[in-house]
């Protein structure tokens, strides 16, 4: 489990293509002073393990389906990614609950702002539902407030979501350099998540005992309704 608060910006050194994964090597001498080898590790919001390290450097796998989802498919040797080490049980949880479990990747739609600045990502009818605001979510991996969404009048496949960023965060993180056009992993809050689930659920139950009861009742008349001419 990670909180979002941001340790250090890492620089990718290697990405060595392993068949349809990668194995990702990246700079990152704080994250890596106290690290042993199975330990977690985020990278722009992406739970990873230490395969291997040096004292500056870690390794770790990355598999095609976190290629597929996120934007790590993208990344290259002198990328700069957002790295924090796992929590540890008594620290202060500055941010918010972050898996590190992403949920898929939203494109940069606008930013602007003098000092402060405010940026605008585009959001999939898939994900939509998770983010409101004044919710949490990360994004690469960096914990922040949504300021505002899209109306519910908005298409679904037109939907965004805001956030407002502090001077510190542009430059404590990879959100600073975003520009619109760029791809950037989320993570909603993991209680909305389990609600949608709940909700489905509940929805295709409802489903089959409507269904179930359509049929009963479809059999039930099919009993009781005169066979052919000879009952009349």
């Amino acid at each position: 489990m990670f909180t979002g608060i941001i340790e250090e910006l890492g620089t990718v050194t290697a990405v060595d293509e392993r068949g349809d994964s990668v194995a990702l090597t990246v700079r990152g001498p704080l994250v890596v002073s106290d690290a042993q080898h199975g330990d977690s590790i985020s990278v722009s919001g992406v739970c990873l393990t230490v395969v291997e390290q040096s004292p500056e450097t870690f390794t770790a796998f990355v598999m095609k389906q976190t290629l597929d989802m996120s934007a790590h498919g993208s990344l290259r040797a002198g990328d700069r990614v957002n790295l924090e080490r796992a929590a540890s049980v008594g620290d202060r949880l500055g941010g918010h609950i972050v898996q590190g479990h992403i949920d898929g990747t939203a494109t940069v739609l606008l930013t602007d702002g003098d000092g402060w600045r405010r940026v605008r990502f585009a959001l999939t009818p898939e994900l939509s539902p998770l983010v409101v605001d004044k919710g949490s979510i990360a994004i690469d991996g960096v914990s922040l407030t949504v300021s505002a969404v899209s109306p519910e009048s908005v298409a679904p496949d037109a939907a965004w979501f805001e956030v407002s960023l502090i001077p510190e965060t542009l430059a404590a993180t990879t959100l600073g350099a975003r520009v619109p056009g760029d791809r950037v992993n989320i993570e909603t809050d993991v209680l909305a998540r389990h609600v949608r689930r709940m909700l489905r659920l509940d929805a295709a139950a409802a489903a089959a005992a409507a269904a179930a009861a359509a049929a009963a009742a479809a059999a039930a008349g099919a009993v009781g309704a005169p066979v052919g001419a000879e009952a009349r």
